[in-house]
């Protein structure tokens, strides 16, 4: 989908900064928490640790919740997003235990009866998204290809930059657990994974500075070139 996290090649975002060598894991100790609290929420929410599903909830966020509240507070947020969507917990029952912890007498609204249609997806925790697959890869090294101009309703790892652009496929990668119907709860549907190189001339047009850029594409995602 084409939400606030895919601002790749975008502009007015203002100036990039690079970290800083002594750059501390967190900055707060809160950031640590909401940290450990968004990993734990989304188990709950998914029966599972479902990364899919958890990136298609932070790019479903506004403005505000994705970028104002900084990227710890994005997660938060998208944890948030989660557990009321699972019927984990009822809209407005973290501010109500928030402004009770703050002293205020406020009722929580109930916990509503659990969605059948957000399914849990439990995976074993050390097995990662990588897969075996029966198929023979469609692309190989060397091979000119092009990113597939498509509008994708809902989750996907395809960067709207690269839409409609030609590569040249650099290394064929394991096959891994295909993003697109993993956050939908939709099964693995495990793909061939590839390493294409886009020329920055390609993508943003002749004027642009010249150097490469190295994208991970599933192979739903391309097409051959004529």
């Amino acid at each position: 989908m084409e939400g606030i996290a895919d601002m790749g090649g975008t502009l007015g975002w203002g100036p990039a900064h690079p970290p800083r060598r002594d750059e501390p894991v967190f900055d707060e100790p809160w950031q640590g928490r909401a940290f450990a609290l968004a990993l734990l929420s989304s188990r709950v929410a998914c029966g599972g640790y479902n990364p899919d599903a958890f990136r298609h909830a932070l790019e479903r966020l506004d403005r505000v919740a994705y970028l104002d509240d900084g990227y710890f507070g994005r997660w938060l947020n998208a944890a948030e997003l989660m557990l009321t969507e699972s019927a984990t917990l009822a809209p407005g029952g973290i501010d109500a235990r928030a402004r009770n912890l703050h002293g205020e007498d406020v009722e929580e609204p109930p916990t509503p009866d659990p969605r059948p249609d957000y399914a849990p997806t439990a995976v074993p925790v050390g097995v990662g998204s990588l897969r075996s697959v029966d198929t023979e890869p469609a692309f190989a090294a060397g091979e000119r290809v092009r990113a597939k101009d498509v509008s994708v309703p809902g989750h996907t790892r395809l960067p709207g930059y690269v839409r409609g652009h030609i590569g040249v496929v650099e290394h064929v990668r394991p096959a891994s657990v295909l993003p697109d119907t993993n956050a939908h709860f939709l099964g693995e549907n495990p793909e061939h994974v590839y390493s294409v190189r886009f020329d920055s001339r390609e993508l943003w047009g002749a004027d642009t500075a010249p150097f490469a850029l190295t994208a991970e594409m599933y192979e739903s995602y391309l097409e051959t070139t004529s």
